[in-house]
């Protein structure tokens, strides 16, 4: 019997059995098959094969919610792992708004390019891993390839529930990464790159190769600048992370649970009137594609900011309930979790201005980034880390930075923007896409 049909008949088990104790429920089950390779001293120094499958179920019983997850399919396993989730929500507190809601919904990932054929060898792998130490060790400056791999991974999802929905996905993806350690007259600078994508040949390996090498010879002889209040433009995977750790901004979950500061401002300006920001269900050559969200929901595309007024927020179905707003289908839900709130493409679109006028007169700007999510206060807004960058004018890079500290308010920040540019750039992972942005002032602590 295929993987799939496996899948099929363990998830339809138990939804029997759910039913038959009295109980709604919905299944998610997957498999996923990973193969990772890692390189160092020019030999390989992990070859790791992996395979795993896990269902989950969750049941709601008079208004008790419970999860529970078993590895096995083995009927037995399946029985076990229904009344355990039942026991477990005999224990639970009473939640009104949790119900199975998606009703006869029969959704199919059907984007062809999230799911290719594999056609090279585990040759062509090794050598790619290899490659990647052995070309940026033969790089005049470099010291060692501290961190080399490529890994790949494809998985199938299904999600059914108890009225009728059923759900299916699948996805492959390769990836493959390396860092670059430069130690040139008493100094050390490091940068890591890496590259994603939905086949073997489209990875950049030569690509990621000259980023990581030249950004760490760029670096090598950063230092801090003066004390001050700079304008400041993000790298994208630097903007992402900034974002990423204040998101529960748009999150309707933290708002049921009170630490959104944004619950009571919908209709009200919290951005720059430059910035709109979308949740995109699709994007080409987006990593986040999927039909259904985590309750089975169709996805579609959520609107968040229009010209700086928040105009809603990412919602599943049962935190919608609790507003009384729109569902967004923005359910997050694995095999092994409990129902959560999950954004699939973050996108802020284009603005009016050009590179050269984004770029224009002084300013910062930010390639990496530490400390971000230790660093910041998603309520208060407040944040402090590390930085390292480029004091640049009109678009060029004056000298490196490095050893600085980065601190501001992100509520404030992002109502100060200078401007916004005319090219909307996907980050490394496919998750993120954003124009260039400027900020008009953080506070940077140097010398």
């Amino acid at each position: 019997m295929s993987e799939l049909n496996n899948l099929e008949n363990a998830l339809e088990q138990v939804l029997e059995l759910a039913t038959k104790q009295g109980a709604t429920a919905d299944v998610i089950a997957s498999s996923s098959e990973s193969f990772s390779l890692k390189s160092d001293q020019g030999e390989l120094s992990e070859y790791k094969v992996t395979a795993s499958q896990v269902i989950g179920v969750r049941v709601i019983k008079d208004e008790h919610v419970a999860i529970s997850y078993s590895e096995s399919l083995e009927p037995e396993s399946l029985a076990q792992m229904v009344n355990q989730a039942l026991t477990n929500a005999s224990y639970t507190k009473k939640d009104a708004f949790q119900k199975i809601r998606a009703e006869g919904l029969t959704l199919r990932t059907e984007q062809p390019e999230i799911y290719q054929q594999d056609n090279a060898t585990p040759e062509q792998k090794i050598e790619l891993a290899l490659s990647l130490e052995r070309q940026i060790r033969e790089k005049p400056l470099a010291k060692s390839a501290p961190y080399n791999g490529y890994s790949e991974n494809s998985a199938l999802v299904l999600l059914g529930n108890t009225l009728g929905t059923r759900c299916s996905h699948q996805e492959r993806t390769f990836s493959c990464y390396t860092a670059a350690l430069i130690d040139h007259n008493d100094k050390q600078a490091m940068h890591v790159a890496a590259s994603i994508a939905r086949t073997f040949d489209g990875l950049a390996p030569d690509k990621i190769i000259n980023d990581a090498y030249e950004m760490a010879e760029a670096l090598l002889e950063g230092e801090p600048i003066a004390t001050g209040q700079y304008s400041v433009i993000f790298e994208q995977d630097c903007l992402n992370d900034v974002l990423g750790a204040f998101g529960s901004c748009f999150s309707g979950e933290s708002a049921k649970r009170g630490t959104n500061p944004w619950r009571d401002k919908i209709g009200e300006q919290v951005m720059s009137p430059l910035l709109t920001f979308k949740d995109m269900a699709y994007m080409p050559g987006g990593f986040s594609i999927k039909a259904f969200d985590g309750e089975g929901f169709a996805t579609s595309d959520t609107p968040l900011i229009e010209e700086g007024k928040l105009v809603g927020l990412l919602h599943n179905s049962a935190t919608a309930a609790h507003f009384g707003a729109a569902h967004t289908a923005n359910a997050g839900r694995s095999a092994k979790g409990t129902l959560s709130v999950s954004s699939r493409h973050d996108v802020i679109s284009a603005g009016a201005s050009s590179e050269a006028e984004v770029t224009a007169g002084e300013y910062l700007e930010l390639v990496e980034l530490q400390g971000v999510h230790s660093g910041a206060d998603a309520i208060s807004g407040e944040f402090s880390f590390g930085a390292s960058g480029f004091l640049c004018r009109d678009g060029k890079r004056l000298k490196p930075v490095r050893g600085i500290t980065v601190a501001g308010n992100f509520y404030t920040m992002i109502k100060e923007v200078e401007a916004v540019g005319n090219t909307v750039i996907p980050n490394y992972d496919g998750c993120f896409f954003a124009p260039l942005i400027r900020f008009a002032r953080l506070n940077v602590a140097g010398k």
